[in-house]
């Protein structure tokens, strides 16, 4: 595994906050509208056509409040006080498309915005804010017929406790005999098992493409990958043992005889984003007997040495952002693919080490898992 590749991605995250609003001249649209992820009947934060937040925070005894956007927190957008003791400011500029973290500093201390929905990042429920993207369509919330996405808890034994998935089980599932593959999809550094549901819209995006008949209906789990036990920057202290004994000894048995699951290589993959990404990568080439699909979005490479004498995948998939190392998924799809393996490269257009980039991923990948 290309450690040095995960660790430049993770970087990169870190400072999305700065990169998101760069400075940009020309006239600021005067066009702001409530963000789609917005608490019930709350006016901000608010985005205009041209991708700029505008934010306003109600603290009247503050001095001081600071808008620090993406993974990590970093940089930040200084608000305004006025004479009612509102907080408002915009943006310098233009924010990338798709769901970005952030947190509100109110005098040095770190809280969420009231007027947003919260999601699991950082390893804190942080606020969420959506840039409407071109291509949104893909995974809105659409009147189609929906899968169904459920909480379980499954027996662990290596670390003596009951443990959480979600599993999204697609449209007209149970009503039958038949069963499916299975897709296992991991979260990245700071994230957990609601990240691919509720900021990835993994369900949603299934539900679109089985309704315009583009993919085979399967099933994806979502779980723990115990990527936050160890500190930003630690990933080379990373083990991977647990985590994959969990996931391939425990969670995938319990699916197997809890779900109608097609229960063999051939119908389970395995992707991961970012730190998943690294996940996935070391377990499958760890237990290549278990999952014949291998994903990597904005989570590096595998190179043909690695794969040598080992059961083929079926697929390798390998994905990051514009913004990221995109050269590097290229050229090692290039390698794999004059080796004779099955890979396919995507590029997520204008995006970096955030959810657009991993849903595109999603989109593209779902349509070539189990043919």
């Amino acid at each position: 595994m290309n450690l040095k590749c995960i660790t430049i991605a993770f970087s990169a995250a870190c400072i999305c906050g700065l990169s998101h609003a760069q400075t940009t001249t020309g006239e600021v649209k005067d066009d702001f509208k409530p963000s789609p992820l917005n608490q019930p009947g709350k006016a901000y934060p608010q985005v205009n056509s041209q991708g700029y937040a505008r934010f306003r925070v109600h603290a009247p005894q503050a001095d001081s409040v600071k808008v620090s956007l993406g993974l990590g927190g970093q940089g930040g957008t200084r608000l305004t006080k006025g004479a009612d003791g509102y907080f408002t400011g915009t943006t310098a500029g233009a924010m990338d498309e798709g769901f970005h973290y952030y947190h509100l500093t109110i005098d040095g201390g770190v809280f969420n915005d009231p007027g947003a929905l919260n999601y699991y990042g950082s390893t804190r429920w942080e606020s969420g804010i959506e840039i409407p993207a071109p291509d949104q369509d893909f995974y809105a919330l659409k009147n189609v017929p929906h899968g169904n996405v459920q909480q379980i808890l499954f027996p662990s034994a290596i670390t003596n406790t009951s443990r959480r998935a979600f599993v999204y089980t697609p449209p007209g599932y149970g009503k039958g005999n038949t069963r499916y593959p299975v897709l296992y999809l991991q979260h990245g550094w700071g994230e957990d098992e609601t990240a691919w549901s509720n900021q990835g819209r993994a369900n949603l995006i299934m539900d679109n493409l089985i309704a315009e008949g583009k993919i085979k209906p399967f099933i994806i789990v979502m779980t723990y990958g115990m990527t936050n036990e160890i500190k930003w920057g630690g990933i080379r202290d990373f083990k991977i043992d647990t985590f994959q004994t969990v996931l391939t000894g425990e969670l995938i048995p319990y699916v197997d005889t809890h779900f109608q699951t097609l229960a063999n290589r051939d119908n389970r993959a395995m992707a991961g984003l970012s730190m998943g990404g690294m996940e996935t990568h070391q377990i499958t080439l760890n237990k290549p007997e278990v999952f014949g699909y291998y994903a990597l979005l904005s989570g590096g490479i595998y190179k043909t040495e690695e794969l040598k004498d080992k059961p083929k995948p079926k697929l390798i998939f390998l994905s990051c952002g514009s913004k990221e190392r995109p050269e590097g998924v290229k050229n090692a799809t290039a390698e794999l693919k004059a080796a004779g393996y099955n890979a396919v490269s995507y590029v997520s257009d204008k995006t970096a080490h955030e959810f657009l980039t991993w849903r595109r991923s999603l989109l593209e990948l779902a349509p070539q898992l189990f043919k």
